[in-house]
């Protein structure tokens, strides 16, 4: 029984991984803008709207990406808005992270 739920809880991990790199790599194609979030959800496909967030969570509270409220142009935590209402571009570090220059083993880029 321990392997097993040890096996699931590296699945659930290396998916948080991958998640966190294809979030960062979406808002990328844009750069210097904002992005919707509910965009880079549709982008993704088939990814859990749960671990969806869990990533978007992550990536925000590591610095790696700014959120704003897409009507009011405010900063916003994803713990306070739905991601509907939210868009990111990313940050100083997340810029970093995607050319190597820093990593992070939550982060599979």
């Amino acid at each position: 029984m321990d392997n097993e739920r040890e096996y699931l809880q590296a699945i659930k991990a290396k998916h948080f991984r991958e998640n966190n790199g294809d979030v960062l790599r979406n808002i990328n194609i844009l750069r210097s803008k904002y992005v919707k979030l509910e965009d880079i959800k549709f982008v993704m496909g088939k990814v859990p709207e749960v671990e969806f967030v869990d990533s978007v969570n992550y990536l925000y509270l590591s610095e790696y990406i700014l959120l704003r409220k897409i009507k009011t142009k405010e900063p916003a935590d994803i713990a306070d808005v739905s991601y509907e209402l939210l868009e990111a571009k990313l940050s100083q570090k997340g810029i970093k992270i995607l050319d190597g220059t820093i990593t992070d083993n939550s982060v599979e880029v």
